[in-house]
């Protein structure tokens, strides 16, 4: 059987995990990356127990261990640090196994290392692929393929070129990343903990390593941009370690929250989207770097036993077997987002009650394999 040709564009987590995916089958591809670097942007990553699993299976399992640090617990508190849930991520998941957190520079080593034989070659854009798998890049070099994947993120230029889709939609928030040192009340701690403000405002604490923590703060917002002065104050009537943590964060990474509308169109002749290019979506369920990693695996798994003349076939039997999991986290997504904006009262009552059956069904169809 003749091998694929395949180009994937974008270096990110969803790009290198498929070359990973790829390598294993014993298949090769190209990747090329517009930026003169490798880069991975957005401080940290939590990795709920089904992208462990992905993981696992690309043989990462091991790396992930000695660089990862276990998240065993979520904890739900109100701004002023009162507890509203706290739920054993062991009651959520089960047999699928643990849950980690991880630095994003840290997986994007770990996925860069693993690569044997694939080429990265970066300052590498693409403009242009025609229906016939031929790509032009901004040198005006030409090269044809059997198969181009999208993984370059959100503002994907092949989604733009090929598909023509609507731009991605803004969801109303916008959110601030960094990585700050533990405060000495908090090291080494293993809880996944939302502190919940009025007015939509978020602040989230994940545990990277003993001494470090992810923060993520989010607030509603009618515009896609920063809002005027130091945004630190938005977060100044937050308890506990919030103050301190935000004393760090000067050079936190700033972006606005967007999904893409049309979450099941992913693949034209020759092309396939994947990750954040496919199916951008709200973080509320801290499932995007999961859905990119399970995307990979699916994809890699279905492109092994394709030729050029049946990759159509493999190409929409992806998508289809996608298309269900892709939109549950979307609808959950947005099932949470509605959630965390009812009023203070009502949703502290809600998640006192309520919270650990809501996350419970809320990832339930995830279990099972993807």
């Amino acid at each position: 059987m003749a091998e694929l040709r395949i180009l994937i564009v974008g270096a990110g987590i969803a790009g290198l995990s498929l070359a990973r995916a790829l390598e294993a089958r014993g298949m090769s591809a190209d990747v090329v990356e517009r930026d003169g670097e490798l880069r991975s942007a957005g401080a940290g990553l939590y990795l709920p127990a089904n992208a462990v699993r992905v993981l696992n299976r690309l043989g990462l399992g091991e790396q992930l261990a000695g660089r990862a640090r276990p998240v065993t617990r979520q904890r739900m508190l109100d701004h002023r640090g009162r507890i509203l849930a706290q739920i054993p991520l062991s009651r959520i998941w089960g047999e699928v196994g643990d849950c980690r957190a991880i630095s994003r520079s840290e997986l994007h080593a770990l996925l860069c290392s693993s690569l044997v034989a694939t080429p990265i070659r970066l300052a590498t854009a693409v403009t242009g692929i025609s229906t016939e798998g031929t790509v032009t890049f901004a040198g005006g070099e030409q090269q044809t393929y059997d198969l181009v994947v999208g993984a370059d993120g959100v503002n994907s230029a092949v989604r733009r070129t090929v598909f023509s889709l609507a731009a991605p939609r803004f969801l109303g928030q916008v959110c601030w990343r960094f990585i700050a040192e533990q405060t000495s009340g908090n090291a080494g701690s293993t809880d996944w903990t939302v502190r919940l403000g009025s007015r939509g405002r978020t602040f989230l604490t994940v545990p990277l390593t003993h001494d470090l923590v992810y923060c993520y703060a989010d607030i509603n917002s009618a515009y896609p941009v920063p809002p005027a002065g130091d945004w630190r104050t938005l977060f100044a009537d937050f308890a506990g370690p919030v103050r301190s943590l935000l004393e760090q964060a000067e050079g936190a990474y700033f972006a606005p929250l967007t999904e893409i509308v049309d979450v099941t169109d992913w693949v034209r002749p020759h092309v396939v989207l994947i990750g954040d290019a496919a199916h951008a979506c709200s973080p509320s369920m801290a499932q995007g770097g999961a859905m990119a990693l399970e995307d990979a695996l699916v994809l890699a798994d279905l492109l092994s036993t394709a030729s050029p003349e049946s990759l159509s076939t493999a190409l929409a039997a992806y998508q289809a077997r996608r298309r269900d999991r892709i939109e549950w986290v979307i609808e959950q997504n947005h099932r949470r987002d509605r959630t965390r904006n009812l009023p203070s009262p009502v949703r502290n009552l809600t998640l006192r009650f309520g919270a650990e059956r809501l996350v419970r069904a809320n990832h339930a169809p995830l279990h099972g394999a993807p």
